[in-house]
């Protein structure tokens, strides 16, 4: 037994354990916490950890792995084909200016333009890890700077492949006997394959994952689940993401690239959710693990012995790199304050320089001294990605800009009253039929995730707990298990969703009825068999009743018109769900929808008052 092994795995442990909530705490977030106390304990400082951590970090890049499988699976085919402009467009500009800008300015050092090129392209990678993880725990993930950054993010995941075969075609020094890289070098069994197949075989590995998470995996989920193994479902799931990266790895692809894809492969599946919640304490981990190994290799002897040249690296690739993607993000429309966050979001450099950085000295494209230097300068502008965005956030755009800081999430206070009925959201559309149901007699157990929200219906005597209705614990804590009917008054159509999904599967005797937030949004919940409320359609047609009064129809005929609206809206959405995919056919049936409207209501015209009698009821 090693006993130096399990020495190491509980002081990272026990880093990552005080290192979380004390971030937290102090307002800077768990990422910059992982950092400073991996600084603490590596070599340079308390010496608790030291030669083992490149492995350390190796092994934890696996959580990057785990982390993009759970973006994929909550990102279907639809969004991702919406997302193709700014995948290409933004992402391969960001890539290609980048790259251009700091190669230009790498040129200032004594070095030739082989050099300057691979610099450019090695920095132009941002950090998958530290973007994801600091616009979650900012809040700001779903804002249209978060997800041009997930897209961006992408399409570097993607461009590492040509990088890794354009960097021996810069070779310009004599290649050291280290192999191909500092990270597994030797020869794989691509390299035998002919040059005019290798690119078979990557659409075959690829084919093979989408064949595998759509014909395979899923008859095999529900046989287990069935079976109610609930650490086969966990076992399943991280083989099928362990085995994608070993074979994405294995032909030159990205492991997190392949993982993503079967995660959109999955983010149709039924068990999308089940998946995600099985990941999810494993991802978290290594993550943490990851960002404490990065804080532990910054190498403070070599920024002493030369802070000058480490300095100058280090503010030369934030800057540059910021200012071109806020000219970027300014070209494609963002407003400013969401311009700054993704700027500042994506300025540092990325865990692919550690890879790239030990390839390209293999190659004889960088000296080994260069590669340092940047590796120093890429890991500090990591640790401070954290304290720059944070800075942005809560400092400069509360005064230049419209984003406001966000509260720190507080634990749930959910309790099982018993009710027969659950409410999810308390908000424009769950605020009056909580009220009504209150005063009919038949209180729901309300939950909300707003806290302030929460606070302020306490206050005046409504009954709200604080919790997150997408948490399949939380709903039984809720009392599920007992309730009769499920309302969900959401304004998230995903989460929405997601949490009929759930409650198919562990709380099937529960009647839903879900607020529709769009059309589209009415379609999906029209297939999943829910019975749905079009948002404002009630207050609109009330609204048009009292128009058609105000200028002289009689009311009956006014509410007997929107009656009929009513209906035939209803019906027009169900007839249209199983082709809501497909935009001439939708466009089709709206036209015939609407010449059917209009022979319906004239069929049944309206009645005129007499103008110039004054309306008594008014």
């Amino acid at each position: 037994m090693d006993d130096q092994l399990f020495l190491r795995g509980l002081i990272y442990l026990s880093a990552a354990a005080i290192a979380a909530p004390l971030g937290r705490r102090l307002g800077f977030g768990a990422v910059l916490g992982y950092l400073v106390i991996g600084a603490l304990i590596g070599p340079s400082v308390l010496q608790l950890v030291g030669d083992e951590q490149e492995e350390v970090l190796h092994f934890a890049e696996f959580g990057v792995v785990l982390m993009l499988f759970v973006i994929g699976l909550e990102i279907n085919l639809t969004r991702l084909w919406r997302m193709r402009g700014p995948i290409l467009g933004l992402g391969g500009l960001q890539v290609l200016l980048t790259t251009s800008v700091l190669g230009g300015a790498a040129l200032l050092l004594p070095i030739g333009w082989r050099e300057a090129l691979a610099l450019g392209m090695i920095l132009s990678l941002s950090s998958t890890a530290i973007v994801m993880q600091n616009l979650r725990e900012r809040g700001i993930s779903e804002t249209s700077s978060g997800n041009q950054s997930f897209a961006v993010l992408l399409f570097q995941d993607i461009a590492v492949i040509p990088m890794i075969a354009l960097l021996p075609l810069l070779a310009s020094l004599p290649v050291d006997g280290h192999g191909h890289d500092g990270h597994g070098s030797g020869t794989t069994w691509m390299d035998s394959v002919p040059g005019w197949s290798k690119g078979l075989v990557i659409v075959g590995a690829i084919a093979t994952v989408v064949v595998i998470g759509r014909f395979l995996l899923t008859p095999w989920l529900r046989w287990i689940t069935s079976l109610k193994v609930t650490e086969a479902l966990t076992a399943t799931t991280l083989a099928l993401v362990v085995g994608i990266a070993l074979l994405m790895d294995s032909v030159g692809l990205s492991p997190a690239l392949g993982t993503f894809v079967a995660g959109v492969v999955l983010a149709s599946s039924e068990f999308r959710h089940e998946l995600e919640s099985d990941i999810e304490p494993f991802k978290a981990l290594l993550l943490a693990v990851f960002f404490i190994a990065v804080g532990a290799g910054i190498d403070f002897a070599l920024i002493v012995s030369q802070p000058l040249t480490i300095g100058a690296m280090v503010l030369a690739l934030i800057s540059l790199k910021a200012a071109v993607l806020y000219g970027l993000a300014r070209w494609f429309g963002l407003s400013f304050d969401q311009r700054l966050l993704f700027a500042v979001a994506l300025a540092q450099g990325g865990e692919f320089a550690f890879v790239l950085g030990g390839f390209a000295v293999g190659q004889g494209v960088l000296s080994a001294e260069l590669a340092s230097q940047m590796i120093a300068a890429v890991v500090l502008s990591m640790a401070l990605a954290p304290p720059l965005l944070l800075l942005v956030q809560n400092v400069i755009l509360p005064r230049f800009g419209t984003c406001e800081a966000v509260a720190p999430e507080r634990p749930s206070d959910v309790a099982n009253d018993k009710a027969k009925v659950l409410l999810a959201g308390f908000g424009r559309f769950g605020h009056p039929m909580g009220r009504l149901l209150r005063s009919a007699g038949c209180m729901p157990t309300v939950l909300e995730r707003d806290s302030d929200h929460v606070d302020l219906l306490r206050r005046i005597g409504l009954k709200c707990y604080y919790g997150d209705a997408t948490r399949r614990h939380l709903l039984k804590a809720a009392g599920a298990e007992d309730a009769q009917l499920f309302v969900l008054a959401l304004d998230d159509e995903d989460e929405c969703m997601g949490i009929i999904e759930t409650c198919r599967k562990h709380f099937p005797h529960l009647k839903i009825f879900a607020r529709a937030c769009s059309r589209h949004h009415a379609y999906l919940l029209h297939e999943a068999g829910v019975r749905f409320f079009v948002e404002q359609l009630g207050s609109s047609l009330d609204c048009a009743i009292a128009v058609l009064e105000e200028i002289g129809f009689e009311i009956d005929h006014a509410k007997d018109a929107a009656r009929r609206f009513k209906e035939h809206e209803i019906e027009a959405i169900a007839a249209t769900a199983p082709h809501h995919d497909d935009e001439y056919h939708i466009l089709s049936l709206a036209q015939q929808n609407l010449r059917e409207l209009d022979s319906l209501l004239v069929n049944a015209p309206l009645q005129t008052a007499d103008p110039t009698q004054p309306n008594q009821d008014r």
